[in-house]
């Protein structure tokens, strides 16, 4: 009896444990929606087009933004996750780079009027600390749930994350729309005023998760002594060496790559679309609410789907839906073609996005999974660099961006043939047998 009773207090902490961790995802989501989906993009483009720039120069400069701060966390990526394992402190390095975020985004409201280049290298460095804090959450997944139940516990992460970046993004869509009822003189100072709650929001319910989950050991070499930086430089070399010993994992980044590349794309790029064609920023900002309401269901429906069909099979029915995106973002030219748009997003963001950060988990060995989702984001992070600056090109090139939004098809397409060659099985034994020569603490 004894024996039951602290199993069940233990399936308790477990439990505990998963909520606050799944709830960071409901934290930084704030920063997700309101920053770089909804508010930013056309904020920046405001700030270039009173400096002079042109319609399609502002998007264009928007992608190169999105870009830069894309190829600057991919580059140091694989450093800070191999230094992580081994020193221990996930924790610690999460809470930098969330710090750097949120300073970043409280200097938001401050920027001026025509300061466009301002505006770029403080977005470079909120996003720079969202993505680096992402590496080291992420990293937190295998070692509180097991193989079984990676699927599930990160789909609820980001269900819980639509919910919470929902949520305020309704409140700062309110704000926008009616800034006299809150007592706000007008629109853009409510736009600022969004950023500075998008600050304090990711600050307040992160909490949870450095109270509550635990810091999974460092891994130590034989003599005992946890590994320094310049060792970390050492390990990077080394994983990249030896990442052949991984073949289905690194068949998957490559498709992960690749077809990530183009839902980031359609993330940062959306709003500065939908500005430059005449789109009101009212309508825009309702429909990423209505892609937050629609994902939430959706998130949790690919979650269970992934445990009769498999998350690979999952992960083809969402980029096929996002081919259909590319084509019918070709040809949106009313606030009504851009809703539909974004309940298509709405239905498969999350889950594609759950899906592929499990599945790659699963394959991770455990005693370095901070420093393999160091690649993880690199290989989204690196590649994620071509499809902005594709559409920055295009968009100059031709002094409008439908063309760069048709051309995303082929990272989707691409990514779905590499995905298909990937044996998850095959990939999860190799990484259980890593474990088992090399355990964790050893």
């Amino acid at each position: 009896m004894g024996s039951a009773l602290f199993a069940g207090l233990r399936r308790t902490m477990d439990q505990r444990v998963i909520r606050s961790w799944c709830l960071y995802d409901w934290a930084n989501s704030a920063f997700a929606t309101t920053v770089m989906a909804a508010l930013f993009p056309p904020f920046f483009r405001a700030t270039a087009l009173r400096a002079g720039l042109t319609g399609a120069q502002a998007t264009a400069w928007w992608g190169y933004t999105a870009a830069a701060a894309l190829l600057l966390i991919a580059l140091t990526a694989p450093v800070l996750g191999a230094v992580s394992d081994a020193t221990g402190h996930r924790k610690r390095y999460l809470g930098f780079f969330m710090g750097l975020g949120i300073l970043a985004t409280l200097a938001f409201p401050w920027l001026g009027p025509t300061a466009w280049r301002t505006a770029s290298a403080v977005f470079i460095a909120g996003n720079v600390g969202f993505a680096g804090a992402n590496i080291f959450y992420e990293s937190l997944l295998p070692h509180i749930a097991s193989t079984d139940e990676m699927d599930e516990v990160s789909s609820r992460g980001y269900a819980l994350g639509y919910v919470g970046g929902g949520i305020l993004l309704v409140i700062n869509v309110l704000w926008v729309a009616r800034p006299s009822l809150f007592g706000m003189p007008d629109a853009g100072f409510a736009v600022r005023a969004s950023f500075v709650s998008v600050a304090v929001w990711w600050g307040v319910f992160a909490v949870p998760l450095f109270r509550v989950v635990p810091d999974p050991p460092p891994d130590r070499p034989a003599g005992g002594r946890p590994l320094g930086v310049c060792e970390g430089f050492a390990r990077v070399a080394r994983t990249f060496r030896e990442i052949r010993r991984y073949r289905e994992l690194l068949v998957f980044l490559v498709a992960f790559w690749v077809y990530n590349d183009g839902i980031g794309t359609i993330i940062k790029m959306a709003t500065a679309y939908g500005d430059e064609i005449g789109i009101d920023l009212r309508h825009m900002i309702l429909a990423l609410v209505l892609t937050q309401l629609v994902g939430i269901p959706f998130t949790l429906l690919f979650g269970a789907l992934a445990g009769r069909l498999g998350a690979k099979r999952c992960l083809f029915l969402a980029l096929g839906v996002y081919a259909l995106i590319s084509v019918l973002g070709f040809f949106m030219s009313t606030p009504a073609h851009f809703y539909g748009l974004a309940l298509l997003v709405g239905t498969v963001q999350g889950g594609s996005q759950a899906l592929s950060r499990s599945l790659f988990g699963s394959m991770v060995p455990r005693n370095r999974t901070a420093e393999f989702f160091g690649f993880f984001s690199t290989s989204g992070k690196l590649a994620g660099v071509a499809g902005p600056v594709i559409f920055g090109v295009v968009s100059q090139a031709t002094g409008h961006s439908r063309l760069s939004i048709l051309a995303l098809i082929l990272f989707f397409a691409a990514g779905a043939v590499l995905l298909a060659f990937v044996d998850e099985t095959a990939g999860r034994q190799a990484a259980r047998a890593e474990e088992r020569v090399r355990p964790a603490g050893d």
